[in-house]
């Protein structure tokens, strides 16, 4: 199942808010249908939005438009997520030394799943026979063109015929953990039960969890930003001493700047008033809804990458 992929110059985008239920694909024309799907999380995950904006790049590349305007159009999508900038910038670059956006959005999406392979089998390294993995959010193929990045290495270590099982967090509002993360690994048979956000903490003090891998949507100075929810789980993570790695592309770094300095994007209320359509709170209840956490550099045990096992920066 691709995320995404691009057929007779429009790009057609997985719908995950349709998944599990669901599978079916939302054709973008223009930049700014891609623009809709990043911002609606039709398309999600740090290297799936990236390589969904170089394609709106090249929507727009085709039709004449301004590149430096639908840059920054496209940057305003998501804020918090590195890779979107990363991509947008990367397109501007070569558009400048006068090559194809859409040539150059062609080449990032084959490099991703490249990229997502060699980080797996390098976070491979740290899974043992038996072990059972804690992740939260969704950083699987679905979060990326595929193969993914926290469940790229699960998929490795299963390559490497090591018996192991998963724990996935439901991760509200959205549930990508209960609709995405346990699809996959359905989907790939590996063993895996969901839990509720909540239940992370004591799961880790029965010594039921071995490791927990998650992604990020930007590496920094000082930690890194993942989906709300991300930090309780270290928290729970350090106190149980159970190690704590993230698994993260070098295009998701931002080393110049602090990870305390990042935006963090605030979502739509409704997200947490309403579980599907059955409203869960009462009329007037007002509500905070950070989409991310910053995990400190002291709580994270290594940054897995394509280049390596990294200390956090």
């Amino acid at each position: 199942m691709k995320t995404l992929y691009w057929k007779d110059n429009h790009l057609f985008i997985l719908d995950q808010t349709k998944l599990p239920a669901k599978v079916t694909y939302f054709e973008c024309e223009t930049y700014q249908d891609v623009i809709h799907t990043i911002k609606t999380l039709m398309v999600r995950g740090a290297p799936a939005i990236g390589v969904a904006a170089a394609f709106g790049m090249a929507l727009a590349e085709l039709v004449g438009e301004d590149l430096e305007k639908v840059a920054e159009e496209i940057k305003a999508a998501r804020p918090t997520a590195v890779n979107l900038f990363w991509a947008v910038d990367r397109i501007l670059e070569v558009k400048s030394a006068g090559r194809s956006a859409l040539d150059e959005a062609l080449l990032m999406f084959d490099e991703d799943i490249q990229t997502n392979k060699a980080l797996g089998r390098n976070g491979a390294q740290v899974i043992d026979d038996g072990d059972t993995i804690l992740t939260h959010c969704n950083a699987g193929a679905l979060a990326c063109v595929d193969y993914g990045t926290a469940l790229g290495v699960i998929r490795a270590a299963v390559e490497e015929c090591k018996n192991i099982s998963v724990v996935c967090d439901e991760t509200r509002p959205v549930c990508q953990g209960a609709r995405l993360s346990v699809f996959e690994m359905q989907e790939e048979g590996i063993p895996v039960k969901l839990i509720v956000d909540s239940a992370a903490g004591r799961l880790m003090q029965e010594g039921k969890i071995d490791k927990v891998i998650v992604g990020a949507d930007r590496v920094a100075q000082g930690g890194v930003a993942n989906k709300i929810g991300s930090l309780m789980v270290a928290l729970a993570a350090k106190r149980f001493n159970v190690p704590f790695y993230v698994a993260a592309p070098k295009s998701t770094f931002d080393e110049d700047i602090s990870i305390f300095d990042v935006e963090i994007e605030e979502r739509d209320p409704n997200e947490v008033l309403y579980y599907g359509e059955c409203r869960v709170a009462p009329e007037g209840t007002e509500v905070e809804n950070p989409a991310f956490d910053i995990v400190p550099s002291d709580l994270i045990t290594g940054i897995i990458t394509e280049d390596g096992i990294l200390d956090p920066i």
